[in-house]
């Protein structure tokens, strides 16, 4: 938890991710595999919940304060009877959400004579007791948190339990806690199985259930070990409230399938929806991945700030419905080529849910079968999408253009009433959205049947910012579209002259018709980027505008190194003590995209470590051309001087640089592109 490079020099041996709370057409798919992380062996009763204490049978549901406030004061009892409160008025309570979990800070840093926690008499005037009473009227359950150490996370240095587990159990369970999160924090080194399984005990004796959060945080593997200690684990280092860091902990995730089920859970940590720094569609695929994935679902929003959007995306009661299914299996990836990610997870009911997610920058075809997701032979399907709240039918097709960094999550079943829902379409888009301001581009759309019945009276328009022209070429409009086939509308897209070089939305509605008449309206949000030509000559990254930017922590900085959280927080970059004018700094996972249009030739650059995390950082470094790694280094470390990077982007429209966290977990990977240069 807390803040997470300074942090994670207390707190980890071995880190992995950075904040928050440390604790195309015709894609072929093969069969739905079950994952194995590499170099892991699963145990044979990897379904079974070991401990049987009829605990956490479905993930858990609540939240957690870390997020969103951290240590500031403003984590006191009133917010913590807030909550509870909106999880009543707002249907949390009613869609599955029922913990209220206080994180770090409730306690004061001494213990009392008789070697008993004390809680801050300023956050909490009336005890833990009170609270959690007042949370127990409510019907929901109360949680609380402390380190498997002698102090918690926290710089201020609250006791942890090492050593004192059973008299700390006895407390909590006295005090009506039915939640506990055991951290990792100053754990003087003593065996991680030891600790969590000695505080298992003490839990045990006091006779009340409570739920056991296990947060050391992925370093011993403790899906291998822990599933007769606690009922989840987190597999990761902390969540931090951007896409980069997302995306990572998704990744570390998503191959520990085999260990996830009823009562014992992989934790990819708390949810980060509502913060503010990721967009509804990046929140939507972190719901959705949570939601696919099997793990907890712990709001980390303030929701007494929550717009109607974060609440809609954490009342997606169809979505919930995934994660809380009964058989409890975790989705496991079916493909991932190009970013192009399709995961399944098997339900009770014997339907598949089935995410398609889109890891890229652009708007991307993300296809599948039903059959290779798992479901039998069948006529045709029932398709239901989570986020839409609609059904249609499918010959067996599931696919769809996924927005950037956006996912679509459907269940599909083998449903002898099929033919009850309307066919399913699916809007696409081909040709280049980099569009130079003044100049006509070209774009093609499609509405393609995927139903096993015929769309009819299937119309089609495209719209765009104010001011810019998108005129049809052909046909907007077909009485008829088979099974399989599509209608496909050429437009010439122009943006005004003088338009600023950045991403425009455009929106393709479609309207359609089911062999009984009913209309179905279809919108799939996309973008358009206008851009320049680069200069001729041998120009600095640094000084060009970039497409997009992803960061794994932090923004992207210019002519400085990634430094913190913060923009602009950055120091002049040093790599092995080699001051550097210009460059990009920036943190693992890592991608920045330029456009180059077919002008440019080279690009060069001095990439490695940057100094100011000392001896932490092992990144590496590609460059792509349009979709084709055109260079790459090997692991990197601080120990290493800066190393050359050279790579051939000659015709390229689109060049992307890339760091990696050069195959171990996330931890304080501040890389630079020092002098990265492109020659046009």
């Amino acid at each position: 938890m807390r803040h997470p490079h300074t942090r994670t020099i207390r707190r980890r041996v071995l880190g992995t991710l950075t904040a928050g709370l440390l604790c195309t057409a015709g894609l072929a798919v093969p069969a739905v595999a079950t994952p194995v992380q590499s170099g892991a062996t699963p145990v044979e009763d990897a379904a079974t919940p070991a401990l049987a204490d009829g605990l956490a049978l479905t993930p858990p549901m609540g939240f957690n304060n870390w997020n969103s406030t951290h240590c500031r004061a403003d984590f006191n009892e009133s917010m913590v009877k807030g909550i509870a409160d909106l999880f009543v008025d707002k249907g949390l309570k009613a869609a599955g959400y029922q913990y209220v979990n206080l994180d770090d800070c409730w306690a004061l840093p001494s213990r009392d004579a008789d070697g008993k926690l004390v809680p801050d008499p300023v956050r909490f005037p009336n005890g833990i007791k009170a609270v959690a009473d007042y949370v127990h009227s409510k019907g929901l359950k109360l949680g609380i948190y402390t380190s498997a150490g002698t102090k918690t996370c926290n710089s201020a240095g609250f006791p942890g339990a090492l050593g004192h587990e059973y008299s700390d159990a006895r407390q909590f369970a006295d005090w009506g806690v039915d939640y506990l999160k055991y951290d990792n924090c100053n754990n003087q080194g003593v065996d991680a199985k030891q600790r969590y399984t000695t505080m298992r005990d003490a839990l045990k004796a006091t006779g009340r259930p409570i739920v056991y959060s296990i947060c050391e945080w992925g370093q011993n593997r403790p899906w291998e070990w822990a599933s007769d200690v606690g009922h989840l684990w987190r597999t990761t280092g902390d969540i931090s409230d951007s896409w980069g860091s997302m995306l990572s902990i998704l990744k570390q995730n998503l191959p520990l399938a085999p260990y996830a089920g009823p009562g014992h859970w992989n934790d990819p940590d708390m949810l980060e929806v509502g913060n503010g720094g990721m967009t509804d569609t990046e929140y939507r695929t972190h719901f959705s991945m949570w939601s696919v994935m099997a793990a907890p679902l712990l709001i980390g929003s303030d929701l007494r700030k929550a717009s109607p959007a974060t609440f809609d995306i954490l009342d997606n009661k169809e979505v919930i419905a995934v994660d809380q299914d009964p058989l409890g299996k975790q989705g496991a990836v079916v493909s991932s080529e190009g970013g192009r990610w399709v995961v399944a997870k098997e339900m009770k009911d014997g339907s598949r849910a089935v995410a398609l997610f889109n890891e890229s920058g652009a708007p991307q075809r993300i296809a599948t079968t039903a059959r290779a997701v798992g479901l039998p032979d069948a006529d045709a399907y029932t398709l239901r999408d989570l986020w839409q709240h609609r059904s249609y039918n499918t010959a067996g097709a599931i696919s769809a253009t996924v927005p950037a960094h956006g996912t679509v999550l459907v269940r599909v079943s083998a449903d002898p009433r099929w033919a009850e829902n309307p066919p399913a379409v699916e809007l696409g888009l081909s040709g280049s959205p980099l569009i130079q301001a003044g100049k006509p581009a070209g774009l093609t759309t499609t509405v393609t049947d995927l139903g096993r019945t015929p769309a009819t009276h299937v119309s089609v328009s495209l719209s765009g910012p104010e001011g810019w022209t998108l005129r049809a070429q052909s046909p907007t409009a077909a009485r008829v579209v088979p099974t399989g086939r599509a209608l496909r509308t050429a437009w010439t897209v122009t943006a005004p002259p003088g338009t600023p070089t950045g991403s425009y939305d455009l929106t393709l509605k479609a309207t359609h018709r089911s062999p009984t008449g009913e209309r179905v309206d279809s919108t799939l949000p996309l973008s358009a980027s206008v851009v320049v030509a680069p200069p001729a000559g041998t120009s600095y990254l640094s000084d060009l505008p970039w497409l997009s930017a992803t960061n794994g922590y932090g923004p992207v900085e210019r002519d400085t190194s990634n430094g913190e959280s913060a923009a602009g927080d950055g120091h002049p970059i040093t790599i092995g003590g080699v001051v550097y004018a210009k460059g990009l700094g920036v943190h693992a996972q890592s991608d920045v995209e330029y456009y180059t249009g077919g002008a440019c030739t080279k690009v060069t650059a001095d990439v490695g470590v940057d100094d100011e995390k000392g001896a932490k950082g092992t990144v590496a470094f590609e460059i792509w051309a349009d979709g084709t790694k055109a260079a790459s280094t090997g692991v990197l470390t601080n120990a290493m001087p800066a190393q050359p990077i050279t790579a051939d982007v000659t015709g390229a429209q689109v060049i992307r640089l890339v760091v990696t966290n050069g195959g171990d977990n996330t931890d304080s990977d501040h890389a630079d592109w020092a002098n990265v240069q492109l020659s046009c």
